[in-house]
């Protein structure tokens, strides 16, 4: 028995079903995608706060707004969802040229039938090019053991008994090699894997190892990084001008049942902006806390110029010869915040002036100094005059308690 046609009335309001089906669909994309811009937007604006006695807090919130972007793009991203109208794009994933210094491992994928005989006629076939693309692939870690073996040989005439020496061990009577220790050493600290867990992941491949002796293994190769730590301290203290900053680094604190708050001090010699050709280097040195005799011995010796910000704790060394620069950035960014949470013209105004004196230093980034100091002088001291006029201003209709906080 046939089907009775579908009325036209019937047709139309499946089609108006399927519209605003449609619609809604269309609709919720857009308020994900919209969401995931927001989120962006959120964590940008986030790591530009991330300094200061709130930097903790701030770091688990990014986080989870990290996750949470990662959760939709994930959803954006997963097969299935594309658009149903074929009148809307479908937003593309990204696609890159994969790395040229990968190693490639070609696979040819020749037809069923052979390369040789056509499967429809048995006609001889004849190469006419190839189709090609590349995808990424990975390798998991693979652990192996090294034996090494040293020959013993005497000699038939004078008995000399001849053997090749030891290798070089990274760790004292220890069974792993220098390879092992970078291994665990950047999963735990550039890649955030605590021993414990990667004492798991070795036993998921039947390799037992025990916390305590991956923690022995890190603390040896501390001992092994320390002359390097030693010559890059030497060199950054060599520079004439030295970049200085700290930031808040949570610590765990034993019976307590919460961190701590230590500090990690950071020290850069990098003139690249000002033409130099000397090899740039930083100095990181973790401290429990903030106190001024942490900088003050950190840079014992050292009598150049150092950028850094308004913090106390470097006034001891600008008194005992070094020269203070001041820092745009750290003044720029506490404008910018006050502008943030609450926007005014006289906020509006110094972010633009400041951002004028930043165009003139894209402009002669990396030239000679005379050229910048020509530049600076013709085109930044006028900015800066103005600036000055303008803060001036707006100080003096500020009430006196208020200048005093």
């Amino acid at each position: 028995m046939s089907e009775a046609p579908v009325s036209i009335a019937d047709a139309t309001a499946r089609i108006a079903a399927l519209e605003a089906s449609l619609a809604r669909a269309n609709a919720a994309l857009a308020a994900r995608d919209l969401l995931i811009d927001t989120l962006r937007g959120q964590i940008a604006r986030l790591r530009r706060m991330q300094f200061g006695a709130s930097s903790e807090k701030l770091g688990r919130e990014i986080e989870q707004l990290e996750l949470a972007l990662e959760e939709l793009e994930t959803e954006r991203d997963a097969p299935g969802l594309e658009m149903v109208d074929p009148g809307v794009a479908v937003r593309p994933v990204p696609v890159r040229s994969l790395p040229g210094h990968l190693p490639r491992e070609k696979v040819v994928h020749e037809p069923t039938s052979g390369p040789c005989t056509c499967p429809d006629c048995g006609g001889a076939l004849r190469p006419l090019g190839a189709d090609a693309h590349e995808m990424l692939d990975i390798v998991p870690v693979r652990w192996r053991v090294v034996r090494n073996v040293r020959p013993k040989y005497s000699c038939r005439i004078c008995e000399k008994i001849v053997q090749a020496p030891a290798p070089v061990s990274a760790v004292a009577r220890g069974k792993a090699t220098f390879a092992t220790l970078a291994h665990v050493v950047v999963s735990k600290f550039d890649h955030h894997l605590p021993l414990y867990r990667q004492a798991e992941m070795m036993a998921a491949q039947g390799l037992d190892v025990d916390r305590s002796t991956l923690a022995g293994w890190t603390g040896q190769a501390a001992g092994l990084l320390d002359p390097i730590v030693s010559r890059i301290r030497d060199e950054v203290l060599k520079a004439d001008k030295i970049h200085a900053d700290d930031t808040p680094v949570p610590v765990l604190d034993p019976g307590r049942g919460k961190t701590a708050t230590g500090r990690l001090w950071v020290y850069a010699a990098d003139d690249r902006a000002s033409g130099g050709t000397a090899p740039r280097a930083t100095w990181y040195r973790f401290t429990p806390d903030r106190t001024a005799a942490h900088p003050t011995s950190h840079l014992a010796g050292f009598r150049g110029f150092l950028q850094a910000d308004a913090y106390a704790g470097y006034d001891g060394l600008y008194h005992d010869g070094v020269s203070e620069v001041a820092c745009w950035a750290h003044f720029r960014r506490k404008v910018f915040d006050l502008h943030e949470r609450s926007p005014t013209p006289l906020t509006t105004d110094i972010l633009e002036r400041i951002g004028a004196l930043y165009v003139v230093e894209a402009e002669v980034r990396g030239q000679p100094p005379d050229v910048r100091c020509r530049a600076r002088q013709e085109k930044s001291r006028p900015l800066v005059d103005a600036l000055r006029e303008v803060l001036d201003t707006a100080l003096r209709h500020l009430s006196p308690r208020v200048r005093t906080r």
